[in-house]
């Protein structure tokens, strides 16, 4: 569960992070690159470097994280339409999404910071999977 504390920091690194709005993009390229068993549930996508489509599903991607953020009271209400495929990705996901934020944030991704973000992400792969069991 997210504590007060935690929920602040998340806050503050989401404002950082949307500042990169090509963040997502960069994750899914590491995902792929990291864990290349998910490019088989994109088989429709042109998965090189700079792809629109690639870039599009990480704009799609921030903004579910993005509606997850605004709703930390509530995330089974935010994230009802996602899917546990998705549940699954994430949690590979969330690893390369650590390192996309550090790589952009610096030193303002402390451990505190990270600690938070990663019990956040942690909270939406447990609700996103919680509908499918």
């Amino acid at each position: 569960m997210l504590t007060d504390s935690d929920k602040k920091l998340v806050l503050q690194v989401w404002e950082k992070a949307i500042r990169h709005p090509d963040c997502g993009a960069e994750a899914l390229e590491r995902l792929f690159t990291t864990y290349p068993q998910t490019k088989t549930y994109f088989p429709h996508f042109d998965l090189h470097h700079g792809s629109d489509q690639v870039r599009n599903h990480g704009k799609k991607v921030l903004a579910a994280l993005g509606n997850a953020v605004k709703s930390l009271g509530n995330l089974s209400q935010a994230l009802s339409d996602l899917s546990d495929l998705h549940a699954y990705n994430l949690r590979l996901l969330a690893q390369c999404f650590h390192v996309v934020l550090a790589t952009h944030l610096g030193n303002d991704y402390t451990p505190e910071a990270h600690a938070a973000f990663d019990k956040f992400l942690s909270a939406v792969c447990t609700v996103l999977a919680e509908k499918y069991r």
